[in-house]
């Protein structure tokens, strides 16, 4: 048995120990926005927070994670409410299959709390451990630079000059 504490809610889940952490999230709690490419860490599209911190959770073992604060992107926002990163990738339309967007508002929402007045090329090197086989490059850059306006906004803060 292990407990996971997966979007603020605390799940009981029962778990080979040579699972990972994304295929518990995939295919026992049903959070599909966790999306597994490469299954090597090499892609980003599965990339979560735990503890705060991107996650490749196809490298995860489960157990791993039991104990720590996990976050996917079902945990930031919903279709009546998307959180302002989301709402940024649509507005600067930093997708096309959108199959690795959710890891990369991930690991934008992580790098947005350490950083949140970047410039493009500080984005850039953030976002270099998700990979876009679509190449969206410059409008995922614009919609994290989109996201970070839209964050200060809503917390008061001002740019830097």
């Amino acid at each position: 048995m292990t407990m996971l504490k997966v979007n603020n809610r605390t799940l009981e889940v029962t778990s080979r120990p040579d699972r990972t952490l994304a295929d518990v999230l995939r295919n026992d709690l049903g959070l599909i926005g966790v999306r597994v490419s490469c299954s090597e860490g090499e892609c980003g599209s599965c990339t979560v927070l735990v503890g705060g911190e991107p996650c490749t959770s196809c490298l995860m073992l489960v157990n791993q994670a039991e104990g720590q604060d996990i976050t996917t992107i079902e945990g930031i926002g919903s279709q009546d409410d998307l959180h302002p990163i989301q709402q940024a990738f649509i507005e600067e339309q930093g997708f096309q299959c959108a199959f690795c967007t959710p890891g990369f508002i991930m690991s934008a929402k992580a790098f947005l709390a350490e950083n949140p007045n970047p410039t493009a090329d500080e984005v850039s090197v953030a976002m270099s451990g998700n990979i876009c086989r679509c190449g969206a490059y410059p409008y995922i850059v614009r919609s994290v630079l989109r996201a970070a306006e839209k964050l200060r906004k809503s917390s008061g803060q001002q740019a830097a000059e």
